[in-house]
């Protein structure tokens, strides 16, 4: 039996000893469509990195104020490998700017020191998975975090300056109150005024070992917003739907999207993703692509709520099968669902829009299979039509290559956007591989802002884009964020930290599952802690992401 190891409720400081020195990286993005037209990238002044207009909205990325991590092998209150960068979810009142006294690094006497204090919440997604899905409980994480933005003082590179502290794990169930999993969708399970749910059904434990077997609710969790009444929404990819649970992590809601977004197989739903699981690795579905709705492992990845907390706002990784989705080059057209939840009880979906995602060249690649999709990995509503929009390339650590050639945090804009829910359209595209929208469509707006890899403000760190897979390269999958007034308050200096966190997809050489009586490592043979970066940016003037009296 492995003993249960972790820490409950005292602050532990993630400090790396020393970080290797950051370097120049080469970057590169083709898109010169009409799409871009209202947006302009400055080129960066020494006051700031980056600043972008996008519909006469200018945003700058002053720099990178603060870095942090989980470590790899850090695990829960339930003895599990913890993971934590799919979504996270600040808790707005909680975020506070506090003062305390420190010693003086010139004189060791005693001062001022302005830090914040605020309650994240982090979720995970299925589980340990590289090499196939298990029974893996989903679940979300409850942390403090300390943050002391970079001083002008600070050694160079500076050390790890946002600190978590782990307080509380909360598993989810499916609406009888059985727990759910991870594993790839092999049928349904059906529920009173519910649709029919994504579900596996497996031998023993559903980690290869022994046990009773069953059918279980499947759930690949990876955007997250909070509920007014202490629960959580979850958007999922298999489904691809879209989850409420209560405080204490029972489904209470799905909605399930418009038919145009079901995976499809042999004519009928099919929510498999052809990831099978650890004990059957030859357990796929066939065929193993849909033929339409969502793509394999590309379902609802950003999951945002406007500011009055009346509108979820949910998006695809990227494009449907039928709208170019099957391949990189053509599968940049993705949707986006708007959800009225303002009564409570129900979702009640009240538009539908076509978003243009980024394309970048992929040097690994020859000409003919470039520009490929940057698939958008979160999406954050900031008021105003307006909403950032994690893109990203497959390149970083633990992936080859490490070094990433398209790894923002850029924006969109609504405002003229066609809104398509009228038209019930199954397809957006003119063929499935063509990769051009209809002439009858109107996109958002796409207006490319702040690059995570500008290897000088990486370098304040130590960190870098590229290189050697250690500790001081970046990750690969950026799939968080959240937002918290400079002030303290409610912004009104229109300065905002900007927090990113990566998901590290439970890598580690000392990993447990199944209640921590599993253990397991990694075939990297890598340690990936879950980083954590966050980015001083100034928003347009008067602007309001959150109403006031929240």
């Amino acid at each position: 039996m492995v003993q249960l190891r972790f820490l409950a409720s005292s602050l532990f400081f993630l400090a790396l000893s020393s970080f290797a020195n950051a370097h120049p990286v080469s970057s590169s993005i083709s898109d010169s469509s009409a799409i871009f037209a209202r947006c302009s990238h400055s080129a960066p002044p020494t006051s700031f990195a980056s600043q972008t207009t996008c519909n006469g909205k200018t945003y700058t990325y002053e720099s990178l104020a603060g870095f942090g991590f989980v470590p790899a092998n850090f695990r829960d209150k339930y003895g599990d490998t913890l993971s934590a960068g799919s979504s996270i979810a600040l808790e707005r009142k909680s975020w506070k700017k506090k003062t305390r006294n420190v010693k003086s690094k010139q004189d060791e006497k005693k001062e001022k020191e302005t830090y914040y204090e605020g309650t994240l919440w982090l979720l995970p997604d299925r589980g340990w998975n590289t090499n196939g899905t298990t029974a893996y409980q989903p679940r979300i994480h409850k942390f403090t975090i300390d943050f002391t933005p970079l001083r002008t003082d600070a050694p160079s590179p500076a050390l790890p300056n946002l600190k978590f502290n782990y307080k509380d794990t909360i598993l989810l169930t499916d609406p009888s109150g059985a727990p759910i999993s991870g594993l790839d969708p092999t049928t349904i399970l059906a529920f009173p005024n519910y649709p029919h749910l994504p579900a596996a059904s497996f031998p023993g434990d559903g980690f290869g070992g022994e046990g009773p077997g069953g059918t279980r609710v499947s759930l690949d969790p990876e955007g997250l917003v909070l509920d007014k009444n202490g629960g959580f929404w979850i958007s999922d990819e298999y489904g691809p739907y879209v989850y409420r649970f209560d405080k204490k992590g029972r489904m209470t809601m799905a909605v399930r999207p418009p038919d145009a977004y079901i995976p499809i197989r042999n004519g009928t739903e099919s929510f498999a993703s052809n990831n099978p699981p650890i004990y059957d690795p030859e357990l796929e579905p066939s065929p193993k692509v849909p033929e339409s709705g969502r793509s394999n492992n590309q379902g609802f990845e950003g999951l945002t709520l406007s500011g009055d907390g009346r509108n979820l706002y949910v998006m695809l990784q990227s494009a449907t099968i039928q709208d170019g989705g099957a391949e990189k080059t053509t599968n940049r057209y993705t949707r986006m669902l708007k959800y009225d939840i303002s009564d409570g009880k129900k979702a009640r979906l009240a538009r539908e829009w076509v978003v243009p995602l980024p394309q970048y060249v992929d040097p690994t690649k020859k000409p003919s299979s470039n520009p490929r999709t940057a698939a958008q990995s979160e999406i954050l509503a900031l008021g105003n039509d307006q909403f950032f929009v994690l893109s990203r390339d497959g390149f970083g650590r633990a992936s080859d290559p490490t070094e990433s050639v398209y790894r923002q945090i850029d924006l969109i804009d609504l405002s003229s956007a066609t809104d398509i829910r009228p038209l019930n359209l199954h397809t957006v595209t003119t063929t499935p591989s063509s990769g051009q929208l209809l002439p009858s469509i109107t996109p958002a707006l796409y207006c490319p802002f702040l690059n995570i890899n500008n290897a000088t403000e990486l370098a304040r760190f130590g960190l870098r884009d590229g290189g050697a897979p250690d500790a001081s390269c970046l990750n690969e999958k950026w799939e968080a964020l959240a937002i918290m007034p400079v002030d303290g308050e409610d912004g009104d200096d229109d300065e905002w930290f900007v927090l990113a966190v990566s998901d590290n997809d439970f890598i580690t050489q000392d990993g447990h599952m199944a209640g921590g009586r599993i253990p397991y490592s990694d075939e990297t043979g890598l340690d990936l802690e879950t980083q954590a970066l966050v980015f001083r940016v100034r928003f347009p003037k008067h602007s309001r992401p959150f109403p006031r009296d929240d």
